[in-house]
């Protein structure tokens, strides 16, 4: 216990040793009392639930309806009542505080491809109007960088603008990348592990030449590490204000930070997931619509009514909703007239080809320096091309040897047009980001969405023109993908574990008993799940550290890392049952019993023999998972999600060791009942 408690240190860096290890002795304590208890009383609640089958059966029936309401919802589980009831014509049973009180405390496990990975740096992907020009984007990323660096918790922000010269970056002029690498919370060596550094005892940290730094001060400093003192009995030296608890309040900081007229808001985003979005749906976001049309007018039109009725959706943030503006970008276009230019006998290819030689500029010759070559390109000074009025003035060859200005044969005006042409499956397409609150799945909140938005296209809100349509893109498409992927897994991985009973006891009744603890603990998962979503549990706290905090209980839903959580359940399930079940086999084939009462004593002694390392198989599973429930390091975000199911499941489970005794009697009592009673019918011929 006491080198868990010096490795775990659940309460935190800023209690003491000794109260981390009270703690971690306190919750060993009771796990361990909890379960002896069992093993204490044991008989007696066998010996009366042998006797009251059915009524000890409306436990685990309950707790399996329990882990049904958590995982499917009240709604989606008694659906088919209040269907009855509608008929019945009770019309309005939906919108009785009742129904409604069920729905809201069990409204089912939301479903989402993956928890976000903490890569401990944020990407701020925020984005100018169409018609921005170059130095007001420029003064845009000085602003943004100067503001973000300004944050105490934020270690270095590096802002791009507009893309490199490279095919491979499509980015637009009007597109900020901001990377932002925040500070860990403690100070860290180089393999990530807290340092510890001198401290005086009034808990003030000692710096060198002499000089001390109080945290308890109320003025937040950040000190360099070569200016404390390291130590191995010291303190830890926190980098982040007291106000700040974790990265969602960093990149709130963030926001607000960078809250600039004229940019768009930005979705919670980071490097490298934004990378892999980017690379999979060409959107900046991890949800949006893709809008798709016959011209970019139609898409714009369409794209502006759904980024309104997006900003309506409850579980969307409407703070990150934005349409990409695709018509906006300011253009020069020069309008040749035709009949003045022939006028003058001048060419079109002529002077299309003189345009682009004095605006555009044209390559001539090679400068070769070493290894090095640069390009000799010729064009108009920038003085003399700078706006309309200028270029009128360009001197066009005519026939005769004169020179027309251009404004003597091309009208030059403004005008608006496409600043970047996207397409897809050889559609033009058109994004709508938006991101969602939290604590909302992302698949609730596609469907959600999806069923407002079909609401506003039939009652006439939003009016799409002939050839447009839109598709919800994102991480939701995975979702489906890995679904479809588990609906395969899942019960795959249950059908080798019944086969794998069915080889060590070779009778279809005694495999399906065993594993009747699955369900049990596939139960218990999801209660695991649903209490974690609910403010009230284990909402306290200890030497102040709230337990929320400390185990990280927010709304889970439903991922990849869940389901395999779930799956390494399944075969810890069965352990206790096959621990259990194994020695009743062996105590029925050397007693032979040959009556109801036998067969209860058969049971009864063969679970008391086996109780016991049931018992510590629990304690074990269950007091390893704890360090993994609040860990806060490198793969916790993928741990913890795939702990929880484990954890719930194994204290649910304990409910197995009574469950496969009362199966096997039912089972056994049957067996010597029919046996009974095909003896009696034997003898009856023979008496008379």
């Amino acid at each position: 216990t006491w080198y868990l408690a010096k490795g775990w240190l659940p309460l935190g860096p800023h209690n003491s040793l000794f109260v981390n290890f009270l703690f971690v002795a306190g919750i060993v304590a009771v796990i361990l009392l909890a379960l002896m208890s069992m093993v204490r009383y044991y008989e007696n609640i066998l010996r009366w639930a042998l006797k009251n089958k059915g009524k000890f059966l409306l436990v685990p029936a309950a707790t399996l309806l329990f882990g049904l309401l958590a995982w499917m919802g009240f709604d989606r589980t008694f659906g088919f009542v209040a269907g009855s009831l509608e008929k019945a014509g009770w019309k309005k049973i939906r919108q009785t505080a009742l129904w409604q009180g069920a729905v809201d405390n069990f409204p089912g496990t939301g479903r989402e491809f993956m928890p976000a990975l903490d890569e401990g740096s944020f990407l701020l992907m925020p984005t100018s109007m169409p018609h921005t020009g170059i130095e007001k984007n420029l003064e845009y990323i000085e602003i943004l960088d100067r503001r973000v660096a300004a944050i105490p918790e934020v270690e270095a922000a590096v802002g791009k603008w507009g893309r490199v010269n490279s095919a491979l970056d499509p980015a637009p002029v009007q597109m900020f990348e901001n990377t932002i690498n925040y500070r860990p919370e403690y100070i860290l060596d180089e393999n990530g592990r807290r340092l510890r550094f001198r401290t005086d005892r009034k808990g003030n940290f000692l710096l060198k030449g002499d000089l001390k730094y109080s945290p308890a001060s109320g003025r937040f400093r950040l000190i360099p590490a070569d200016s404390l003192i390291a130590d191995k009995k010291g303190d830890y030296f926190r980098q982040w204000r007291p106000e700040i608890k974790s990265p969602d309040d960093i990149w709130k900081e963030i926001v607000k930070a960078t809250a600039i007229p004229g940019l768009t808001s930005a979705p919670k985003l980071q490097p490298i997931e934004t990378r892999l979005v980017m690379l999979s749906t060409g959107m900046r976001a991890p949800m949006g619509l893709k809008v798709y049309g016959p011209d970019l007018t139609a898409i714009e039109h369409a794209g502006l009514q759904l980024e309104k009725a997006l900003k309506d959706v409850p579980s969307v943030n409407p703070s990150t909703v934005f349409y990409d503006r695709a018509v906006g970008a300011p253009y020069i276009e020069i309008r040749l007239r035709r009949e003045a230019m022939a006028r003058y006998g001048i060419m079109v290819s002529e002077l299309q080809e003189l345009l682009q030689v004095a605006v555009g500029g044209m390559s001539l010759s090679t400068s070769v320096e070493g290894r090095e070559r640069f390009p000799l390109r010729v064009r108009y000074a920038r003085e003399l091309r700078d706006n309309p009025e200028d270029l009128k003035k360009i001197l066009i060859p005519a026939i005769g040897g004169i020179q027309v200005p251009l404004g003597a044969v091309a009208d030059i005006d403004y005008t608006k047009g496409a600043q970047m042409i996207q397409s897809e499956n050889t559609f033009l397409v058109g994004y709508v980001i938006f991101d969602r609150h939290e604590g909302n799945a992302e698949v609730d909140v596609v469907n959600e969405a999806g069923e407002i938005l079909r609401a506003a296209i039939a009652s006439g809100e939003i009016d799409l023109a002939p050839g447009v349509s839109y598709k919800f893109a994102g991480n939701y498409e995975h979702q489906i993908r890995a679904s479809k992927r588990l609906s395969v897994v899942i019960p795959l991985s249950l059908i080798i574990i019944l086969l794998l009973l069915y080889q060590r006891f070779r009778t279809i009744t005694a495999s399906f008993i065993h594993f009747s603890g699955v369900f049990v603990a596939f139960a218990g998962g999801f209660i695991m799940l649903w209490l974690y979503g609910q403010d009230w549990f284990m909402n306290f706290p200890v030497a102040g550290m709230n337990m929320r905090e400390l185990f990280q209980m927010h709304t889970i839903n439903l991922s990849v890392a869940v389901w395999v959580g779930f799956i390494a359940l399944f075969g810890i399930a069965t352990n206790d049952g096959v621990l259990m079940g194994t020695y009743i086999h062996q105590v029925f084939e050397e007693r032979q019993p040959a009556t109801v009462s036998e067969v209860r004593q058969a049971v009864l002694d063969a679970g008391k023999k086996r109780v016991r390392p049931a018992m510590m198989t629990t304690a074990v599973a269950v007091i390893a998972l704890l360090p993994v429930l609040s860990s806060t390091g490198k793969g916790s975000d993928i741990m913890i999600p795939m702990a929880i199911p484990a954890f719930g499941g194994m204290l649910i489970q304990v409910m197995t060791i009574f469950v496969v005794p009362l199966f096997q009697a039912v089972w056994r009592e049957r067996e010597v009942l029919k046996n009974s009673g095909s003896e009696g019918q034997e003898e009856i011929p023979q008496v008379n």
